[in-house]
């Protein structure tokens, strides 16, 4: 009978199609609750769905409690272990899908059925929606108050949640329930393992119950996988995997809201990239002017978190580094005073090369921070050091100058006869003979380094018997010429440490109980282990002994990089700055640097290889700075070069060599080519100094503060007023007038230098230099117009590069032409940069290759700088630096003679200015593919009548005897620059490897 009432009749699929089209409201209602908080649920974190997932029958009996599916028995128990009556699981039903519930009808004829039964009205929504039927439809006995089977239980479900029957599913079930039955398994309503014709416990049904709700709501994301910063990977309640790919990158340890679709329905998880690697530098500060504490947002590389190298701290020295923890880095500034910072000043930090833990980041950034010192010093601690000496550890860096005054130090009230070592930065050892017990220690006049005293507080210590001489703590070698000891107190002397043999000696220092020895790459450490000897150890009890210990050098295996580039001394000088110590040898060795123009092309200048771009200077290293300096001997003009470094190598016991180096570098308007120029009205007087870069207006390097100008050999006085910015690279000084100039507007009492400016910085933050010297020295005074100040050259046939006296604002470039021997070239475009003006000619327009006698001539005054000035009017010579170059190549007979000539043609009048005979192995002729000697070479002497052409006076080889139409000649010079064959000017004939015509 139970078959045939789960059979599906006509109602039932009418009634099924009304519950699946969603016809009935209350039910819409309820799945869109169902699946509003589905969505809600779904914003909760890992930890929340894992939670889910986990949940025991009774957290799920509990939770459908909550939203009233089930009811608990009258002594707050669950039952779950009891079966569940087919009216108990109608009201289940009925709450779970949200049915409403029928009052009035009743269809059955049940015993005691009827208005007063409680379960009626669930009974009648089953039944209305097809989820349930009666036992006996032609009796209509329902039959509620007997128990719901598993398989029943499974084809209410199943129809309810719109799922299909499993075809030719094989299971224990009933015939008829066999495909419900798999189904619900399938969909994790009911164990696989369940007897579908037993009785369903109400533990069984809460399970389905729950997993029934869960389905409603749709899947949930029961746990993440943070891939990567822009990838997640979401496992949902049915077990799918989600890649999620996002737009915008998660922030490390920052919960983030996600969004994304699956199976056609929006989902929100909460996801946090959780990572202990540092992803950013969370804070710069220094509470004194000497120490700077970095710290990170997570873990660092020890390694790199503690080289020197990467930091830097503006206009200051480092002395060292250490990693206090996983992510707070420690910086010591040297003693020295000018690697003081400034209280309450501003100042920047690059950290460059510090890795995170995981190395998945290496930080390259600038921050700026203030030290603020406010605080006065104080005695941390007092420890004694056995009866003769006693240890004063300062809360912060502290001045020598105070600590080794042995008046500042009382002990029981009275002043001590001691001699002090200071021991850099917050350390004082104060040598005197102490009995044993309790003392008290009053320090007074030392100072921190922003002057600020330390209190004269007294401090209690103890002095204690000491016999026993300082033993080992730890030996680290983090390369093998160089080894830190550690012992367990304070050191007061070592005689020797040494490794192997006793002459691999190494250089000592001593600060407390650290001691480094730094050995010579001969005395290295061994790879492998090394048993170190530590002769005559001695603390301040004088106790002295000998000890050993065993240590492995790590190899250094990081390669030199550059850091910096500089370009100094007004332009005279390239500073490269390297992240560690390097070979000397390498170092200097100046066929490892190489200077090109800003096409990456080989340029002509008194301190480069015009050939092969290598310098012609020997660079200097200094090791303590870890600079490489390269002399120039003139400066570069103005523009942008670009300079490569090749085959440094650092001083580690086995060399590191660098990777190719390359970097552009820009020569900015000299501190020289500064320019002044007067004016006046009827009520002032006023002379413009113009910078050559925009300057700065405020901070150390401020332009505008009047004690920084000195004009015609006096200082500004009240006369003057301060001076103002007038243009980002002009200022202005204003004074009554006739203060300096006459009536005429004429300099009363001229002066050389007409004006000195001390500690300007141009807006990048550095000071205007003359040598050594923070100043703009400008000797005479121009005029205010433009006009020509230097050099008018020619490197390249489609631009002419000249220095002005200023900078133009408004160019028009048919106010200048270029006359040569060949004609008149007019510019069709130019480049400004800073006071060098670039005219440009284009390829159908260019300048020839021979400019002897070439001239640039203003011809109109249409440009103008920044003040309306027009240009003034010049002539100026052109320099060319362009290498004549061969065209071809005709080779001839010569009447009665056994030799041949092959006569060079030059896009450039040509001569040699010595015996080119002496340079002709730098010349070669090939015949038929063979060599064939030159005897000489025919060129024209300067002075003598100009021509394009020179020969090259060559024998056939031995095994050509005679010319033929179809005889071949390669004609070729390799003379690397020098000047066998040049033009007029000075530049000499490139090489060149021409194919030779016979002509009879």
């Amino acid at each position: 009978m139970r078959e045939m009432n789960y059979q599906t009749s006509t109602q039932q699929t009418k009634q099924t199609k009304q519950f699946r089209g969603g016809e009935k409201k209350v039910m819409k209602k309820r799945l869109a609750l169902l699946l509003s908080v589905a969505m809600a649920f779904s914003m909760f974190a890992n930890v929340a769905f894992g939670a889910d997932a986990a949940k025991t029958t009774q957290e799920k009996f509990d939770a459908l409690k909550t939203q009233g599916v089930f009811n608990g028995y009258p002594d707050g128990s669950a039952g779950l272990e009891k079966d569940m009556t087919r009216a108990e699981f109608a009201k289940v039903l009925v709450k779970l899908f949200g049915l409403k519930e029928i009052n009035g009808t009743y269809s059955y004829k049940d015993k005691n059925y009827g208005a007063k039964n409680w379960a009626a009205p669930f009974i009648e929504a089953v039944t209305a929606e097809g989820l349930m039927q009666g036992k006996d439809l032609t009796k209509k006995i329902f039959d509620f108050n007997g128990k719901i089977t598993v398989e029943e239980a499974s084809k209410t479900l199943v129809t309810a949640l719109k799922l299909e029957p499993v075809k030719d599913a094989q299971n224990k079930a009933t015939d008829w329930a066999k495909g419900y039955f798999e189904a619900a398994v399938n969909a994790g309503l009911f164990s696989k393992d369940t007897n579908p014709k037993a009785n369903a416990t109400r533990s069984q049904l809460v399970e389905a119950a729950y997993a029934a709700d869960e389905l409603v709501k749709g899947p949930k994301v029961a746990s993440y996988k943070v891939i990567d910063s822009k990838n997640v990977e979401f496992t949902m309640t049915d077990k799918e995997v989600v890649k999620v790919t996002l737009e915008k990158a998660l922030e490390a340890n920052k919960e983030t809201e996600v969004k994304f679709q699956y199976k056609g329905k929006d989902v929100t998880a909460k996801v946090t990239y959780a990572i202990t690697a540092a992803q950013k530098i969370e804070s710069v500060t220094s509470e004194n002017l000497k120490e700077v504490v970095v710290k990170f947002d997570g873990s660092v590389d020890k390694k790199s978190a503690e080289k020197e190298d990467n930091y830097e701290v503006k206009d200051a020295k480092i002395d060292s580094v250490k990693l206090l923890d996983k992510n707070t880095v420690y910086i010591l500034l040297k003693e020295e005073d000018s690697s003081t910072m400034k209280n309450q000043k501003e100042i920047e930090l690059k950290v460059k090369g510090v890795q995170n833990e995981d190395k998945s980041k290496t930080f390259d950034q600038k921050v700026k921070f203030t030290p603020i010192d406010v605080k006065t010093p104080e005695v941390k601690e007092v420890v004694g050091l056995g009866t003769k000496a006693f240890k004063v550890v300062f809360s912060e860096p502290v001045k020598r100058t105070g600590v080794f005054t042995t008046s500042n130090y009382k002990v029981d009230g009275k002043t001590v006869s001691a001699s002090v070592k200071y021991v850099y930065p917050n350390i004082a050892i104060v040598t005197t003979d102490l009995p044993v017990g309790e003392h008290k220690v009053t320090v007074s006049n030392v100072e921190d380094f922003s002057g600020l005293k330390i209190a004269p507080i007294e401090k209690t210590f103890t002095i204690a018997e000491d016999t026993t001489a300082p033993e080992v703590v730890s030996a680290t070698a983090k390369d093998p010429m160089e080894l830190e000891i550690v012992f367990n107190e304070t050191v007061k002397s070592i005689g020797k440490i040494y490794h192997g043999n006793s002459s691999n000696t190494g250089e000592v220092e001593i600060k407390d109980n650290v001691v480094t020895v730094k050995f010579e790459k001969s005395k290295a450490l061994y790879l492998g282990e090394n048993t170190v000897h530590i002769e005559g150890v001695t603390d301040y009890s004088d106790n002295k002994s000998n000890r050993e210990v065993k240590v492995n050098p790590s190899l250094d295996a990081e390669r030199p990089e550059v850091t910096k580039v500089e370009l100094k001394n007004n332009d005279h000088q390239i500073i490269l700055t390297f992240n560690k110590e390097l070979d000397a040898s390498s170092a200097t060795n100046r066929d490892n640097f190489i200077l090109k123009d800003k096409d990456g092309k080989f340029f002509k200048h008194d301190s480069v290889n015009k050939a092969d771009g290598k310098i012609l200077t020997t660079p200097t290293y200094k090791k303590d700075k870890k600079t490489v300096t390269i002399e120039l001997l003139k400066p570069l003009d103005e523009g942008d070069y670009i300079l490569e470094v090749n085959g440094i190598k650092d001083n580690a016991y086995v060399s590191n060599t660098m990777l190719p180096f390359s970097k552009k570098i820009t020569a900015d308007a000299k501190a020289g080519s500064a320019r002044a120029w007067t004016s006046y009205d009827g009520n002032q007087d006023y002379i413009y100094i113009q910078f050559p870069k925009a300057v700065k207006t405020d901070g150390e390097g401020d332009a505008t503060v009047k004690a920084k100008y000195t004009v015609f050999g006096k200082t500004l006085n009240d006369d003057y007023e301060t001076p103002v910015l007038v243009q980002p690279d002009t200022i202005r000084i204003d004074a009554k007038r006739g203060t300096f100039l006459t009536t005429e507007g004429k300099v009363k009492l001229p002066y050389t230098p007409a004006v000195v400016v001390n500690l300007v910085k141009d807006i990048d933050g550095d000071y205007f230099e003359v040598g050594e010297s923070y100043k703009v020295v400008i000797n005479e005074l121009g005029e205010a117009k433009v006009t020509y100040a230097e050099k008018a050259t020619v490197s390249d046939r489609n631009e002419l590069k000249v220095k002005l006296t200023g900078k133009l604002n408004s160019v028009d470039v048919s106010d200048f032409k270029v006359t040569t021997e060949d004609g008149t070239k007019v510019p069709n475009s130019y480049q400004q940069d800073g006071n060098t003006l670039t005219l440009k000619f284009n390829d159908n327009n260019k300048l020839p290759a021979d400019l002897f006698g070439a001239k640039l001539v203003v011809v109109n005054d249409n440009s103008t700088d920044t003040f309306g000035n027009r240009i003034q009017k010049f002539t100026a010579d052109v320099t060319g630096e362009i290498r004549p170059e061969a065209t071809d190549v005709t080779v001839k007979s010569v009447t009665g003679a056994t030799y041949l000539e092959a006569e060079v043609s030059v896009n450039a009048i040509v001569y040699s200015n010595f015996d080119a005979n002496t340079f002709k192995n730098f010349f070669s002729v090939e015949v038929n593919g063979k060599s064939a000697e030159v005897t000489q070479i025919v060129a024209a002497k300067a002075g003598d009548k100009t021509q394009k052409t020179f020969k090259i006076v060559f024998n056939l080889p031995k095994d050509v005897t005679e010319v033929k139409s179809d005889t071949t000649f390669r004609v070729e010079l390799k003379e690397q620059g020098t000047t066998v064959i040049q033009d007029r000017q000075g530049n000499a004939i490139k090489d060149f490897y021409l194919p030779g015509y016979f002509v009879k």
